[in-house]
């Protein structure tokens, strides 16, 4: 992950030239394979399973009925090797992590509750143990667990802490008398909550819970625990509660779990990264309690990617079914008597879609991004301590902005398709009560930024690590400097005077790759400046100041963390531009990115002109320029969402179905004759004005 510190030494294309060619024309194939990435056979594969009637999600089924139906479904992913993509070769997979996920995401468009039922199984439950075990415990549970005799848990979550896993009070006490884990829920509140597949499938779990030996607590590790006889009843000590039905995805059966002195063999401790001996010895090869907390929770970070991937794949078939319909739809007479406007042809219609459109395309060009990074450090080929903890952080800002953005999609295509978009048949209501908790799943998004924020303050305060007070003094100096001309408004006099008061000039500017970059970048260097030096007096506070201090900066924490998360996917998005090949494709795409960060840009406009970083010249004329390039992008709309390769088996929406077309020629055909037949009867309207026009006559006469 590229960090703010690391911007200076990018090596990034020279800026590209725009020219306001409007015959330019995509390439929608050469888009397509640019879009399906690295991964692209993979997710071919994927989307072709995905489009089968045996995985579709059949709306209106009864809860139990939608549970029956998933667990079917995976056994159907099973039987068409759908799911060993990320295991070992000697138990049958392919070691392919990236594939893995880029497969698993695609699900998403086939039913969520699928995707993230599978995801639960071999995502979590699996990923557990092949990535917290060791080759005993491989060879024991994971061909199982491949094969579904062996569903599982992720028990993780609890009710009392959420996020917060650290904290969780579940404990697991070892003793030594019978080389036994002794687990336990102590209280209500460590109860595993929210836990998928507990309510009813799974026989096992993975579940985590304080390490206790010899009197110490070496803090959550993860044990398997076996929760099912062969008939599904719950072993000794072990109870649970179905969490009922829930505001989406309900194939899934969530539950609840809690153990009460339930004992467990020794070697059930998944123990790659910490080890009980016989006699209660505990080793790790990870001195470091945090830091081993934060390995062994990083090798999980595949169910934040796959999230980010499957948000954006469902913003993708949101806008691919609501674009579709707004070229077809017809509503109004603007500019003619006989035929109505197309919606997309409205400006507000635009505002409201291809700016989603646009985010969507940068959401998808971060996320390859992101898989690659998660497949470099879990094939091994970049797997330092600096990719883990780049690639947790990158997933956990990439995570929260998509989940988010997918939920902001599916609305407005629903109000953008008037009532039809109400109807479940064209499943945006369905689809965004289903992806309504992934904001939430693997860490609440504001949480996740949070993470985020603090990496960013870390690698600001490694720059002046060791620094000279000369480095200091001259750091101080510059900080003013920059200060004064941007609050001061010199920065304002010095685009003026640049502009010239020219429109055109000031437009020129914003559209330039450099000029955005650069002011997306230097919204988040001030943001974090700014914050370090909020919370440099905490360092020497007692703990419960320095919170204080902590909280009172903790909104504009998460803000520099999401400016930064926005400024990642422009520069994906920059970066994937650089590689297109056609000029007509290369042009279209340079003012979808421009569109992008232009919106980003008018977002914070009150930011920059407070700061100082655009004259009031050049914020006047944003607008103005963002509705150019919406006008520019609208002839392109359907090859930009064609380009997506999304077909009719994976839209499944009526009104993307070209009904509403025919609907709309039916309706002109039968005006039309109508009008040549002598039969139409005359607008009130126009016998009033022939009238006064009468009455007019007479009286002149």
């Amino acid at each position: 992950m590229t960090q703010v510190s690391d911007r200076k030494e990018l090596k990034v294309p020279a800026t590209s030239t725009i020219h306001d060619d409007d015959n330019a024309v995509i390439d929608v194939a050469q888009l397509g394979e640019t879009l399906l990435g690295k991964w692209a056979a993979v997710r071919r594969q994927a989307r072709e399973l995905a489009g089968r009637p045996e995985v579709y999600k059949i709306e209106g089924l009864s809860m139990d009925e939608h549970r029956e139906r998933t667990f079917g479904q995976l056994k159907y992913l099973v039987d068409n090797k759908a799911v060993h993509r990320a295991f070992p070769h000697s138990l049958g997979g392919s070691n392919d992590h990236g594939g893995n996920v880029a497969g698993f995401e695609e699900l998403v468009i086939a039913d969520p509750s699928l995707q993230i039922k599978a995801g639960v199984q071999w995502g979590l439950f699996g990923s557990a143990v092949l990535h917290l075990g060791t080759d005993e415990h491989h060879t024991k549970w994971l061909p199982g667990i491949m094969s579904l005799e062996i569903p599982g848990c992720f028990a993780m979550t609890e009710i009392g802490h959420g996020s917060d896993v650290a904290s969780i009070g579940t404990t697991a006490t070892y003793d030594q008398a019978s080389e036994e884990f002794v687990i336990n829920t102590p209280f209500k509140a460590a109860w595993k909550e929210y836990i998928g597949n507990a309510a009813r499938d799974g026989r096992a779990a993975v579940v985590f819970a304080h390490l206790i030996t010899r009197g110490v607590d070496h803090g959550v590790h993860a044990f398997y625990v076996d929760l099912r006889d062969a008939e599904g009843n719950f072993l000794e000590g072990i109870g649970g509660a179905d969490d009922g039905l829930k505001g989406g995805l309900r194939g899934i059966d969530n539950g609840q779990l809690h153990f009460s002195n339930v004992r467990i063999p020794r070697t059930n401790l998944l123990n790659r990264y910490g080890d009980v001996a016989v006699d209660g010895t505990y080793t790790s090869s990870i001195e470091s309690p945090g830091r081993r907390f934060f390995t062994m929770l990083g090798t999980l970070v595949q169910g934040r990617v796959s999230l980010d991937g499957a948000a954006v794949a469902a913003s993708k078939v949101a806008l691919t079914t609501a674009i579709r319909y707004a070229t077809q739809r017809r509503q109004f007479n603007a500019t003619s008597d006989t035929t109505e406007e197309v919606l997309m042809d409205y400006q507000r219609h635009q505002r409201r879609l291809l700016p989603k459109l646009a985010t969507t395309y940068a959401a998808s060009f971060a996320h390859e991004e992101l898989l690659e990074k998660f497949d470099g450090v879990f094939s091994g080929k970049h797997d330092t301590d600096e990719d883990r903890q780049d690639l947790e952080t990158l997933a956990a800002a990439l995570k929260s902005l998509s989940t988010w953005h997918a939920l902001e999609t599916l609305q407005e295509c629903r109000e953008a398709c008037g009532g039809a978009g109400f109807m479940t048949e064209n499943r945006f209501t369905s689809l965004h009560a289903d992806l309504d908790v992934y904001t939430t799943f693997e860490g609440d998004n504001n949480v996740l930024l949070q993470l985020v924020a603090k990496r960013l303050l870390a690698d600001y305060a490694k720059e002046f690590r060791g620094a000279d007070f000369g480095v200091l003094a001259r750091y101080v100096v510059g900080q003013a400097a920059d200060l004064t001309m941007h609050r001061t408004g010199l920065r304002q006099v010095m685009q003026t005077v640049v502009d010239s008061g020219s429109e055109k000039k000031s437009a020129i500017a914003l559209r330039d790759e450099n000029t955005q970059r650069q002011l997306l970048t230097n919204r988040v260097e001030a943001m974090v400046a700014d914050i370090a030096g909020e919370l440099r007096e905490a360092r020497n506070l007692p703990q419960d100041k320095a919170a204080e201090v902590f909280n009172r900066n903790q909104n504009d924490l998460i803000k520099a963390a999401t400016a930064h998360a926005e400024l990642l996917q422009w520069e994906a998005f920059t970066t994937a531009l650089h590689k297109i090949t056609d000029t007509g494709t290369r042009e279209v795409l340079t003012r979808l990115r421009d569109l992008f960060g232009l919106t980003l840009i008018e977002k914070h406009l009150a930011w920059y002109l407070m700061n100082g970083r655009l004259s009031t010249q050049r914020a006047r004329t944003l607008s103005d320029y963002i509705n150019r390039l919406l006008t520019h992008l609208r002839p392109h709309a359907l090859d930009l969402v064609d380009a997506f390769g999304y077909g009719p088996e994976h839209l499944r929406a009526t009104i993307a179905s070209g009904i509403e077309q025919e609907r709309q020629d039916e309706a002109m055909n039968y005006y039309r004759r109508l009008r040549a037949s002598g039969d139409a009867p005359i607008d009130e309207k126009v016998v009033i004005a022939r009238q006064k026009k009468a009455a007019r006559s007479s009286a002149s006469s």
